[in-house]
């Protein structure tokens, strides 16, 4: 018998083959939601998100190959299988290499149709693990194991998208650079599980203190950088003065080690009417960074790009 939890999407613009199909797979104990056009199709998958589709080659408007084409360009996976009364091998072969998992000719047998169903399911599930799989490798190569944050491997490009889009609605991205001030002491009066501890600790100060539209990465070593969107040149100042204050707050405690430290933060802001790229960005805050410490630490700079 079928899975209760799979969902399966039906797109026929025929009533007699929609109620056959529908029927069959009931029976199955399968979630089954139908569309009759390939635009409501969309919709569905979309927002109800299911396993497999089996449509009609031929529908009304957007015939079934452009459906598949436009499903392929999604991150969201979807099987499809085409269940057709064209039989032609041309025909098939076509759908196939264009990305159909599978191809079922009418008139078929319910025993067979659901059996392929089934099949298609399994492979459905262990290419939904695969991607999982896949997303946990990425997010292992992005994220730094110490801190939690992003590392700078993939840090630039998600700032120029940023920029980019910030661009097209007029808006500004902030960059920010925090160092930590005489961390080496941290290491020399201590040991140097208490320096990855406090490493670790800025980490979640950091993303405790940013918005889900915000950013942050280990730099190296102990400076970091927040990419602020849809913010100004106050709302920057504004943000790097309660870091400031937070840090220099904060009692650094792990066992019988303690300490109280200060930071120095740096930020420059991008223009919507210059040509910018993320390199030159955080060039600017790192020169606004090294003003900071420059004037004596444990304070704010910001130099204009």
């Amino acid at each position: 018998m079928g899975d209760s939890t799979k969902k399966i999407l039906i797109v026929e613009d025929d009533p007699l083959s929609m109620d056959v199909l529908v029927e069959a797979l009931r029976r199955d104990k399968y979630q089954i939601e139908t569309a009759s056009s390939v635009d409501e199709a969309y919709s569905k998958v979309k927002f109800w998100k299911p396993h497999l589709v089996l449509s009609d080659h031929d529908m009304p408007g957007t015939s079934g190959m452009e459906m598949l084409r436009k499903l392929r360009e999604n991150k969201f996976y979807v099987t499809l299988v085409f269940v057709s009364g064209r039989s032609d091998t041309k025909l098939v072969v076509e759908a196939l290499k264009a990305g159909a998992d599978d191809y079922i000719k009418k008139p078929f047998r319910v025993e067979e149709l659901l059996a392929r169903v089934e099949a298609n399911l399994r492979h459905n599930k262990v290419h939904q693990e695969l991607i999982e799989a896949n997303n946990k490798l990425q997010e292992q190569v992005d994220i730094d194991h110490l801190t939690g944050l992003y590392n700078m491997r993939s840090m630039y490009d998600k700032i120029d998208y940023e920029l980019k889009r910030a661009k097209r609605y007029k808006n500004n991205v902030a960059c920010v650079m925090l160092d930590m001030d005489f961390f080496k002491t941290v290491n020399d009066d201590n040991d140097h599980l208490f320096g990855s501890f406090v490493l670790k600790e800025v980490g979640q100060i950091i993303l405790s203190n940013i918005r889900d539209i915000d950013f942050a990465a280990r730099y190296g070593g102990d400076e970091f950088l927040v990419v602020l969107g849809t913010t100004n040149k106050e709302g920057a100042g504004v943000f790097c003065e309660r870091m400031r204050k937070v840090i220099e707050d904060y009692n650094f405690v792990d066992g019988d080690n303690q300490i109280k430290l200060t930071v120095s933060l740096g930020f420059s802001v991008s223009d919507f009417g210059k040509v910018e790229t993320a390199r030159e960005l955080v060039r600017s805050a790192d020169k606004a960074l090294y003003l900071a410490k420059s004037r004596g630490r444990n304070q704010v700079a910001h130099i204009a790009n």
